[in-house]
């Protein structure tokens, strides 16, 4: 009888630092100012967003798309995100206005210094890419590759506030400033 009160006690810690140590991969701390980038993306949202010739199309797919992501995923799809942005859109984009490009310049470093965060993590092994995650980043390239590469920059620009609040929603942000 005690042996099995033992095992149950074993098993009940065993299965609360399983869900802990799960949840901690979930919440890779991304220390930047996201304050910051998020006025810095307000100050320009309207602008760029003139430029959208396709209000009715999205790069990110749907909204419910980054919410179903599971726990587990939240760092790798974080990472594979930040990747299309600074690799892709924000080097695709053609901006004549130097307002504009010295936010989005300013939104692009941050961007690079939150993956040197996340590659840290991942480095801890604190960040693993499961399928899930590989699809839904595969599916917002799949997105972007249906626009004309300029149109395809601007949509997912003007589209960032989405990735901000599900960023703001997923992880432990601590403020660097």
């Amino acid at each position: 009888m005690k042996f099995q009160c033992v095992s149950l006690w074993l098993l009940g810690i065993m299965l609360i630092l399983c869900f802990v140590d799960s949840r901690s991969l979930r919440k890779c701390l991304i220390s930047t100012d996201m304050h910051h980038i998020e006025e810095s993306f307000q100050e320009i949202k309207r602008a760029i967003q003139a430029k959208d010739t396709f209000p009715n199309v999205t790069i990110l797919s749907t909204l419910e798309t980054l919410q179903s992501i599971k726990p587990l995923d939240v760092c790798c799809v974080t990472k594979n995100l930040l990747a299309f942005y600074v690799d892709r859109v924000f080097k695709d984009h053609q901006e004549p206005h130097p307002q504009i490009l010295r936010k989005i310049s300013s939104i692009a470093n941050s961007f690079l210094y939150m993956q040197k965060t996340l590659r840290q993590c991942q480095e801890q092994r604190q960040c693993h890419c499961r399928q899930e995650a590989t699809n839904v980043t595969r599916v917002i390239h799949d997105n972007y590759d249906q626009l004309e590469v300029r149109s395809a920059a601007i949509k997912s620009l003007g589209e960032l506030d989405v990735f901000l609040a599900w960023i703001d929603k997923n992880h432990e942000v601590t403020s660097s400033a």
